[in-house]
């Protein structure tokens, strides 16, 4: 439900504020005092197209916002744009500046036209007189008779998914195929290379070690030995001076306790430096300063260096795309069974779609020819004279399969006798479209409280509904109305005393002229101003208490 608009240095507008309530709510004054105005603000807040030209003269920008109670729909809208919800109202606000730029805010959070227009059918749809029905275009002209018809279209939706799954995988498949083959030779070449020379994980880095031992064999070998002569063999080394200095600390050891320990320490050194020595000989022993076994090395090292600038930075990214290769090649030997297991899949996916959208495409006709019979009889019930007709048309081929379905839905209409039907948005005026959508959402509604249905959650507006219509005609166009805000919020701006007599709640717009310039302003009536408004709509300017009582009649009748 609209809870509230405000329109600031919108065209005409200075500053005007409006409050909504749930039920029929009607905007009535004179002409050109800024009503229809006020319903292009909220086209404009529900992605309408905005230009320089509505910002008022003199002003730097214009601003219109409007705060809408939420649904879950509109909360997963926001949530999708990555914008947060702010409890239970949405707030929507878009400022148009002097130079035709505009900025668009949703909660309060920098946003675009096109979440402004994902979340207008879930709030409001909006007629206005400067519009054509571009907002009633095919596909909410089929999502309307879905709704009358209570048609559900998860069944079409899911057996689509996995037709379109099944056609992206063989596509995908049938894409690359000619590249594969063409790659078959180049991969059998690879594999075959890396294969043949058997790698090993880590390899490489083993090998640079023993390369460095053996490229410095001599000086490695005499190193070791010169060490371990220090440590142990020399007569001068290490061993014999620790030896030494042991017996000489065992023998104060036996005149004083203080260095058992000292003595021990010794011993211990002595076994780590004996310890120590044999690693170094048995090192120096090993070392094998065969040239051949570097040449060995060092092919091994070539080869596995131009595997690797071929192939990856390492010997474990080589093995990787060696891995790899050989899955494609399997993936091509594969490929004909593959290719038929695809097309067996997609062929089952595709005959399970076209069951499903044609049990869809045929609820939609029944639907189809009793929404037309009903909307039809409701037209002609508002002054108009028109025959109407509902087309379903069953687009088989694939590229006009979709989640709801294959079906074109076009309304059309004769709003004359003799004249063929056409397309709805090409025939009637803007007046006869808001009467046609006033019947048509007449029919659904009064249809969906027989079945039981659940109201769409949203507000409509209707501008000018009462061109060319009076009297008895205007009645039965206020009791529509009437019946239609029982289920839904409805903003309507009416000329006509015996519609304006069935608000729930009545708004008046009003011009003054304040400085040399006129402002809007927009006031809720009470019982008795509410009275007084739809007198001065009877009678004119003057207002008699014959207007009065006639006003006051017509209110109590409409109750």
């Amino acid at each position: 439900m609209l809870i509230e608009l405000r329109a600031e240095n919108y065209a005409v507008i200075d500053h005007a504020i409006a409050s909504f309530g749930p039920g029929l709510n009607l905007l009535t004054g004179e002409t050109g005092a800024g009503k229809s105005i006020l319903v292009d603000a909220l086209a404009l807040l529900m992605g309408g197209k905005s230009s320089a030209e509505l910002v008022r003269q003199g002003a730097e920008k214009a601003v219109v916002s409007c705060v809408f109670e939420s649904t879950p729909g509109a909360e997963a809208i926001l949530e999708e744009n990555g914008l947060d919800a702010e409890g239970a109202e949405i707030i929507l606000r878009r400022e148009i500046l002097a130079s035709g730029k505009g900025r668009v805010f949703v909660n309060n959070q920098p946003a675009t036209v096109a979440v402004l227009k994902q979340l207008a059918p879930e709030l409001a749809l909006v007629h206005a007189q400067t519009e054509t029905l571009s907002s009633f275009d095919q596909e909410q002209q089929r999502i309307l008779l879905d709704r009358f018809g209570g048609i559900a279209t998860e069944a079409v939706a899911a057996a689509y998914m996995r037709w379109r799954t099944a056609a992206q995988k063989l596509g995908d498949l049938l894409e690359g195929e000619q590249d594969r083959l063409r790659m078959v030779d180049l991969w059998s070449y690879q594999r075959k290379e890396i294969e043949a020379a058997r790698l090993e994980a880590g390899e490489d880095e083993s090998l640079e070690t023993e390369k460095r031992v053996l490229a410095n064999a001599e000086k490695l070998y005499a190193a070791a030995m010169s060490a371990f002569e220090q440590l142990y063999e020399g007569g001068a080394s290490a061993e014999a001076a620790l030896r030494a200095a042991q017996r000489s600390v065992e023998e104060l050891g036996r005149y004083d306790a203080r260095f058992a320990d000292s003595a021990q320490q010794l011993a211990s050194a002595r076994a780590a430096v004996g310890e120590v020595s044999a690693a170094l000989r048995d090192y120096a022993e090993a070392i094998d300063a065969s040239p051949e076994r570097l040449a060995e090395i060092e092919d091994r090292l070539a080869l596995l260096d131009r595997l690797k600038r071929k192939y990856g930075k390492s010997v474990a990214e080589v093995i990787a795309f060696g891995e790899e290769v050989a899955r494609r090649l399997e993936e091509v030997e594969d490929r004909d069974e593959i290719l038929k297991a695809l097309r067996t899949e997609l062929d089952h996916a595709a005959a399970g779609y076209r069951e499903a959208a044609s049990a869809l495409s045929a609820g939609r006709k029944r639907a189809a020819d009793q929404l037309a019979r009903l909307a039809e009889a409701q037209m002609n019930s508002l002054a108009m004279k028109v025959h109407f007709e509902i087309a379903v048309r069953d687009a088989e081929a694939e590229s006009a399969w979709s989640a709801w379905g294959w079906d074109e839905v076009e309304y059309r209409i004769a709003t004359n006798a003799g004249e063929p039907v056409k397309p709805l948005t090409e025939t009637a005026s803007g007046g006869e479209m808001s009467r046609v959508l006033l019947a048509l959402k007449t029919a659904v509604e009064e249809n969906s409280s027989k079945t039981r249905k659940k109201p769409t959650p949203r507000t409509l507006v209707f501008d000018e509904i009462d061109i060319g219509i009076g009297g008895r005609a205007a009645e039965a166009v206020g009791k529509k109305l009437k019946s239609l805000a029982r289920a839904q919020q409805v903003l309507c701006v009416t000329h006509l005393p015996q519609i304006a007599a069935f608000a729930d709640q009545h708004l008046a717009v009003e011009k003054r002229e304040d400085r040399g310039r006129t402002k809007t302003q927009i006031r809720v009536l009470d019982d008795r101003a509410r009275n007084h408004e739809v007198a001065r709509m009877l009678s004119g300017a003057k207002v008699t208490d014959t207007s009065l009582q006639h006003a006051a009649q017509m209110i109590a009748a409409s109750r």
